[in-house]
């Protein structure tokens, strides 16, 4: 778990965008938790970018 976690923003190859805190990741994906929705897992090849929140 990644402590202290930034809030990005996560824009998907397909166009989709979602905002949470990254609390796992490994060599292919990311475990993004958002508040009041469901966690999670993107595979890293389904990424088009990834920018911190504001």
């Amino acid at each position: 778990m990644i402590e202290n976690g930034k809030k990005v923003r996560v824009k998907l190859a397909d166009g989709e965008e979602v905002v949470g805190t990254i609390e796992y990741y490994d060599q292919s994906f990311i475990r993004l938790t958002r508040e009041g929705e469901a966690n999670l897992f993107i595979f890293k090849h389904d990424i088009k970018y990834l920018a911190e929140e504001s």
